[in-house]
This record gives structure tokens, C-alpha cells and sequence, in this order.
């Protein structure tokens, strides 16, 4: 154990729960993608040190070798020497607590910024009668990410709906492109979310706007390029480009289109 945090029996069901503060004569750190200690509210890898670590794993040495590594928070302290790096991702909380974001096997690249999946999933459980999501990154067909988000909720929960709640929260390039609502995941015979059945995302993406169809011939060349460009099967005249999947580089291409045309 290198955390601990009481439960109270007023806790409300769906609470996120915490996983408290460092026990005795152990350290916590919360480390960015940079070698940085991350501050408050900010995620970061959960790294920690104290008297209580592991020498490494039996007979792994290369994996001993990444994992535990020299701490450079406590150079020359002794009994805090080494650091294990735990792969969770993970922020302190304003009073001292440590809030758990889950896993961060998987960085991706998303319009030029490095995102961990484990804050997306974190910020989609947090909506109200979700259970369970689990958020990919797809290439599309020009080869850029597209975040894709996968749900399991208790009622109808729309694209719109978590758009909007996501977008107070997250930053716009951190907002997933496609929303899917499943009825369940689909399982392994272990029991993990089989990636490789999910469904593919070709026409789930959605903007969150009322569809409104083009009314004139400009507005039908445009969303004629829209749809050309984002691969998307309709475009309304409401939709937000950046909703779409669009990016800086989509949309210099709409812009040499729109000069074609």
C-alpha cells in the first residue's frame, strides 16, 4: 500500500472515489510527460518512492530497469533513492488527496498535442449515468487521429449532451470526434474490453447540432467540400468543423477547394 483514504458511509453512490493521501515514511509523485513535477489539478504519471519499494520485478531486469528508476526529486536522501513509475495516471486534489485517472498505456497524438486516453475516460465517467466508456485513437483517411469514445449508460446519453459537458471540462483537440453508445462492451473470454470488436466509427460521427439541410447553392458547395474533406456522410449548417474532426490542416484544404471552386 502507498495510499490510503477512509471512506465515509455518507459517500454518495458515484462518487469518484479517491485513493487518499501517501502513507507513513512513502512518497507520491505526480510526474509529466516532461520529467516535471505536474501541480495541482494537473494529471501525470503516478510515480512513487520510500523505504517500503520493491527491489524490481523477479527475473524482468529490462523491465526492472524502466520501471524503477533513480529519483531525481531526492537525490542523496537516503531510502528514497529509486522511484517506481506505476503507469496511472493520476492529480492532486486541492486538499491533499490524490484523484485516480486510470491507465496511460497508450499516449496519443491528437492535432499536434500529446493527450493521455485514461483524462478523457476519466472526465466521460464523471457524466451522469454513465458506467463504463473506453476512448481509442483511429487514424481517418488522410492518417490524422480521430479520438473515438465508446459508452455504456443507463439511458440515452447523446453526442451533443456529452460534447457540451466535456468541452467546460477538457480542451476542444481532447473532445472525442465520434460518440458510441453500446448496450455492453463486448468482453474477452478473460474478461477485458475486446478492442477488436468494437464497432468501426464510419458514420457515428456527429456534431452535436440539429441536422438543418443546405438551402441554397453556396451553402450545398460548401457542405458538398465539408463532406469531401471530413469524410462525413451529411453535413448540416449548423455542424462546427472542429466537431467534424476538422483540424488546421482540413481546413486548408476546404479553402483550396472552396478556390476550385
Amino acid at each position: 500500500a502507498t495510499s490510503i483514504w477512509p471512506v465515509s458511509e455518507d459517500a454518495r453512490a458515484g462518487q469518484l472515489i479517491s485513493i487518499g493521501r501517501p502513507v507513513p515514511n512513502h512518497r507520491v509523485y505526480m510526474v509529466d510527460v516532461h520529467g516535471h513535477l505536474a501541480p495541482v489539478g494537473v494529471a501525470g504519471e503516478l510515480c512513487v518512492s520510500g523505504p517500503g519499494l520493491a527491489r524490481g520485478y523477479l527475473d524482468r531486469p529490462e523491465l526492472t530497469a524502466e520501471k524503477f528508476v533513480t529519483n531525481p526529486f531526492a537525490v542523496g536522501e537516503a531510502g528514497y533513492e529509486r522511484m517506481y513509475r506505476t503507469g496511472d495516471l493520476a492529480r492532486w486534489m486541492p486538499d491533499g488527496n490524490i484523484e485516480y485517472l486510470g491507465r496511460i498505456d497508450h499516449q496519443v497524438k491528437i492535432r499536434g498535442y500529446r493527450i493521455e486516453l485514461g483524462e478523457v475516460e476519466a472526465q466521460i465517467l464523471k457524466v451522469e449515468d454513465v458506467q463504463e466508456v473506453i476512448v481509442l485513437a483511429q487514424a481517418d483517411e488522410q492518417g490524422q487521429n480521430q479520438l473515438v469514445a465508446y459508452y455504456v449508460a443507463e439511458r440515452e446519453v447523446s453526442a451533443g449532451e456529452l460534447r457540451s459537458l466535456l468541452g467546460e471540462e477538457l480542451p476542444n483537440y481532447m473532445v472525442p470526434s465520434y460518440f458510441i453508445q453500446l448496450e455492453q462492451m463486448p468482453l474477452t473470454p478473460n474478461g477485458k474490453i475486446d478492442r477488436k470488436a468494437l464497432p468501426a466509427p464510419e458514420g457515428s460521427l456527429q456534431s452535436g447540432a440539429d441536422y438543418v439541410a443546405p438551402r441554397t447553392a453556396l451553402e450545398q458547395t460548401l457542405a458538398s467540400i465539408w463532406q469531401g474533406v471530413l469524410g462525413a456522410k451529411s453535413v448540416g449548417i449548423l455542424d462546427n468543423f472542429f466537431d467534424l474532426g476538422g483540424d488546421s490542416i482540413k481546413a486548408i484544404q476546404v479553402s483550396s477547394r472552396l478556390l476550385q471552386a
